[in-house]
């Protein structure tokens, strides 16, 4: 354990042990540097930490305070049954096109479904980058960047995986249509119909729906909102069933928003790869991180090219280029071969487009004002939520719900079972919010 997550842990235990009452403002820097004798660095990072749990809140200009959810975070929500059931056909598409169809809606904030607002990206920025491709592309492109996809964007992206202290291989990076499609073709590529995957429970409804859509058969594993994935259930689960693929999020994973330790990632990526069972590693929260670094996925710790890293640009650029990709590891020409023989090439002009603004339109500054703005609307939630929505809740799955947030000129004033259904207001009052 590091030096900032045992003063992080400690504090939680104050906290949750009631010796830090909630809204108490939190020891400042100084004191904690001095009682403690750690570094700056280690207390902002034990704090960004204890924000994550959703143990303490900032306020600008003013220092940390114990969180309202915090009075809860002592007691265990009710946990799945650790009782493991038998592997089980899917049939959940309707009850997903339902919600779907309601987050059409410009005038709900559709928590049912996490679409960030449009109004949060540098959509003119990435037009002009989308022109400047556009004119200097080469005829040859329409060939040349067919999977695994535009040179110049996967070099973009490798070098995003040298920033989080990964070597990933551009040539090991396919370009797809999102994220899901990423992942849909991981799943594509390890199993066949009647076989047996590992999801999370509770888990993202796209896994339910790509394992329906294939004949396949699902396993739940049990997800703790505040430590994640239960790892013996996972172990008990692969002793007892023949399961060939797992599709996991282990950062901020949806719905609960947990993130796994780093050292139960790499439990994770050890006990799949003593059997050989591949792990689809949906990472597409992963830059919308509060905290100082981005939280390494469960690739960083593989060694023997089972993990599938998918993600995409939809939740932080350009959520209707519809580029993603996954790093596929050992099933690169697997995933490849299936991108081309389904849907042939993500959109040439995109992905230029998306290069040329990764390369010099300040994706990091953005990803910083798109941050800050989404931690904005976090707290403006917290602070006005409605009855409805439980503080255990909110308190825990923080992460999970900023990113559906909007940022469009409406007032909330009625909580529904699709999101904020708002009404309009004039521009001063933006960003005021109503039970």
């Amino acid at each position: 354990m590091t030096r900032y997550e045992a003063l992080a842990n400690a504090m939680a235990a104050e906290i949750r042990s009631g010796s830090l009452a909630v809204g108490a403002r939190m020891p400042s820097l100084r004191q904690l540097i001095v009682q403690h004798g750690v570094s700056q660095s280690t207390v902002f990072r034990a704090y960004y930490l204890l924000e994550e749990w959703g143990l303490i809140r900032a306020q600008e200009r003013s220092g940390y305070y114990v969180a309202r959810g915090a009075a809860v975070s002592g007691e265990r929500m009710p946990g799945p049954a650790r009782t493991l059931a038998d592997s089980a056909k899917v049939d959940i598409s309707e009850l997903v096109f339902s919600v779907l169809e309601a987050a059409k809606h410009p005038g709900v904030v559709p928590l049912g479904s996490a679409f960030p607002s449009p109004l949060l990206f540098p959509l003119p920025r990435l037009a002009k980058s989308l022109a400047q491709s556009a004119r200097l592309i080469s005829p040859w492109s329409t060939v040349v960047d067919l999977p695994p996809g535009n040179e110049a964007l996967r070099q973009q992206i490798a070098l995003r995986y040298l920033g989080m202290g990964l070597s990933q291989s551009m040539d090991e990076i396919v370009v797809t249509n999102g994220a899901l499609e990423a992942l849909n073709l991981c799943l594509m590529a390890v199993t066949r119909p009647g076989d047996v995957v590992a999801v999370e429970s509770p888990g993202f409804y796209a896994a339910l729906q790509a394992i329906e859509r294939l004949d396949l058969r699902a396993v739940e594993i049990p997800v703790d909102p505040l430590t994640g994935l239960d790892l013996d259930a996972l172990a008990q689960a692969l002793d007892r069933h023949p399961i060939r693929a797992c599709w996991f999020m282990t950062n901020y994973q949806n719905p609960t928003g947990a993130t796994l330790s780093l050292e139960k990632k790499k439990a994770l990526v050890e006990l799949l790869a003593q059997r050989d069972v591949p792990l689809i590693e949906d990472d597409i929260y992963g830059e919308l991180h509060f905290q100082a670094d981005y939280p390494l996925p469960a690739i960083a710790f593989d060694k023997k090219g089972l993990v599938m890293h998918c993600c995409s640009f939809s939740k932080t650029l350009a959520p209707g280029y519809r580029i993603g990709w996954a790093a596929a590891g050992g099933f690169t020409d697997k995933v490849q071969r299936l991108k081309l023989m389904t849907t042939l090439s993500a959109s040439i002009p995109e992905q230029a487009g998306i290069a040329d603004y990764l390369q010099h339109g300040g994706y990091d500054k953005h990803l910083r004002k798109l941050r800050a703005a989404l931690r904005a609307q976090r707290d403006a939630m917290d602070a006005q939520r409605g009855a409805g929505c439980r503080p255990a809740f909110a308190g825990r799955c923080r992460q999970a719900v900023i990113s559906c947030g909007s940022n469009s000129p409406t007032r909330s004033t009625r909580w529904n079972c699709t999101g904020w259904r708002s009404n309009r207001v004039s521009a001063s009052r933006r960003g005021q919010f109503s039970r």
